[in-house]
């Protein structure tokens, strides 16, 4: 296990292979293990090995520089939903030994969480089941493909869980799979017999929810940047400032995202991969104040 400064280690039996490290500065909420953990599941950014099916359109390099910019925009979401409920963030990294990565990312107040299992599923089960362990009465596993994606979303979760009775909280995404999953309490079922990583994911987990009598709260649909039509979307979200979906929820800022998709548009020919009409650098409107 790597772990930050004066990081503090909670090993549970029940989740061998994954360890936490906390910064010792405070996080979105002040109520300690009586809020919400959503934690984000993500790989240490490295060239040829994150964020590989969006290569092409672009380049490697390209392609870790915007998983970097997506935890960071995903980690804003968890904060922003934070001021309207009691949530508190997480990350859940891989590979092994790269806290360090995450150590220079995150701002202060995220746990940090090595969870480096072989499986996503058996990655999903144990942070849950770490999360839980630690003492939260909810917990979520979050995607990091989804950097624009309302924060008003998240504190639905996390508010969802906190009122009386058993449920599950499930976010599909437009793929077929889901962006978020919370429990109030462990429910491994929804990890079992899953083809993980198909567009069947979401269906069985609402499979699995039926054969065990659980109820569902699901969230609007949203969408992972994952190959090159999600890259347009994306483009549309934070470049042109076309909105996504109908939920007319406030997208999240994807600062980080907005700034480099910019930056590529400006300096390569990110447009021409993308397919996209060619602008030039004074024709991409910029962020409209807020």
């Amino acid at each position: 296990m790597t772990e930050g400064p004066a990081g503090i280690s909670h090993p549970d039996a029940s989740t061998s292979g994954v360890t936490t490290s906390e910064r010792p500065t405070s996080g979105v909420s002040t109520s300690g293990i009586a809020s919400c953990a959503i934690a984000v599941m993500a790989k240490a950014s490295a060239a040829g090995r994150t964020k590989t099916r969006l290569c092409p359109p672009l380049s490697p390099h390209e392609a870790a520089a915007f998983n970097t910019a997506f935890v960071q925009d995903i980690v804003g979401n968890i904060f922003a939903a934070g001021a309207l409920s009691r949530i508190t963030p997480y990350v859940a990294y891989g590979p092994a030994g790269a806290g360090h990565f995450f150590d220079a990312l995150l701002p202060p107040g995220v746990g940090r969480i090595e969870a480096a299992l072989p499986g996503f599923g058996a990655c999903l089960r144990a942070t849950m089941g770490h999360l839980f362990a630690l003492g939260h009465p909810a917990a979520a596993v979050l995607n990091s493909d989804s950097p624009t994606l309302p924060p008003a979303l998240l504190a639905e979760l996390a508010d969802a869980l906190a009122r009386p009775g058993e449920r599950a909280v499930l976010g599909p995404s437009t793929d077929g799979g889901y962006y978020v999953l919370g429990l109030k309490t462990p429910r491994w079922r929804l990890f079992e017999d899953i083809d993980w990583s198909t567009e069947r994911v979401c269906q069985q987990t609402l499979d699995r929810a039926s054969e065990i009598g659980l109820d569902v709260h699901l969230l609007p649909p949203w969408y992972d940047v994952d190959d090159a039509a999600a890259l347009r979307l994306l483009h549309g979200e934070v470049i042109q400032a076309v909105p996504f979906g109908t939920s007319g929820l406030q997208r999240g800022a994807a600062r980080h995202t907005e700034r480099l998709m910019r930056r590529l548009l400006a300096t390569q020919d990110l447009a021409e991969r993308l397919g996209l009409p060619t602008e030039r650098p004074g024709d991409i409107p910029q962020r409209r104040a807020s």
